[in-house]
């Protein structure tokens, strides 16, 4: 845990300076060389230190261990985070839309940029590309889908900044300033595109979904290792974080002592975290063989087969 709180921590702050310096240029250079492209892609850098501090925020509080009123630890937290990251990108992209509807649709004169816009609009670039490489290179050692949501914002980033690169380019070829602005909201529309998309994992989450097939059929290949667990059922799993927590009923003989039949479940639980480095916690309830009783929905190693080998 100590060195999966490092790697977030180190992340966020590559995040954080990183992303510092270039909302500066380019808001500076947006203001100054008088294009709109370049402005919005500023904000849309500005929105990133702000995230990063709320991963920073996000990681002391994950860090810590679980207690009476945090029995699961707090590791939900960064969930939450990456929620409100989502509602930032998306504020952020959607002020940057109106602003460029705002000045097209008002017939503001339009004023050609400074070739300046171009240079930073390249450092901005490859600024993006190494910030997003951080993000996932930490995001997938540490198992966090808060980074790796933060690397997917900055992927989109260098779209956008590729996007301003292009558009900057067509403005001097055609001597069209309006096309900065149209290409500005183009960008603002990418914005909230991604914020959508982030919001979404996030809600998957939040609901104690499981994206695609999880990690359920891993699961069920550690169950089968222990021919006494009949009939293993009524599996659920939710993340916590990077963690995972399980719960699952299965069937023994039911002449079995108690004894025999929580060494079964012991035995479970192991072969389950065993192949799931992640796990939290297993509960494993035992039943008899042919039990059969009205029982919340959770899958079964035939349903699971079915549903995630499509």
């Amino acid at each position: 845990m100590d060195n999966r709180s490092a790697s977030l921590k180190k992340a966020s702050w590559i995040a954080l300076f990183g992303n510092t310096f270039l909302a500066a240029a380019k808001i500076a250079v947006g203001t100054l060389a008088g294009s709109l492209a370049v402005l919005s892609d500023g904000i849309d850098s500005a929105t990133d230190v702000l995230i990063a501090g709320m991963t920073l925020f996000a990681t002391k509080v994950s860090s810590k261990p679980g207690d009476r009123e945090h029995p699961y630890g707090h590791g939900r937290i960064e969930t939450i985070a990456t929620a409100v990251i989502s509602f930032v990108v998306f504020f952020a992209g959607s002020q940057v839309l109106l602003s460029s509807i705002k000045s097209i649709a008002g017939g503001e004169p339009g004023v050609m940029p400074s070739p300046i816009a171009l240079w930073v609009t390249a450092l901005s670039i490859a600024g993006k590309l190494a910030l997003a490489w951080s993000q996932f290179h930490y995001g997938k050692k540490s198992n966090s889908p808060m980074l790796i949501a933060n690397g997917k914002n900055m992927s989109g980033d260098v779209v956008t900044s590729a996007a301003v690169l292009v558009g900057l380019g067509l403005t001097y070829l055609t001597g069209v300033p309006i096309m900065d602005k149209i290409l500005a909201g183009l960008v603002a529309l990418w914005i909230i595109k991604n914020a959508v998309g982030i919001f979404m994992e996030a809600n998957t989450e939040l609901m104690d979904g499981t994206k695609g097939g999880g990690p359920y059929p891993a699961l069920f290949e550690a169950i089968a290792r222990v021919p006494a667990a009949g009939n293993p059922h009524r599996v659920r799993m939710r993340r916590i974080g990077s963690m995972l927590v399980v719960d699952l009923d299965i069937e023994v003989a039911p002449e079995m002592s108690v004894r025999a039949a929580h060494a079964i479940a012991v035995r479970v639980e192991d072969a389950i975290k065993d192949a799931i480095p992640e796990i939290y916690d297993v509960i494993v309830h035992i039943e008899p063989h042919g039990n059969v009783e009205d029982e919340r929905y959770g899958l079964t190693a035939a349903e699971a087969e079915a549903e995630f080998d499509e």
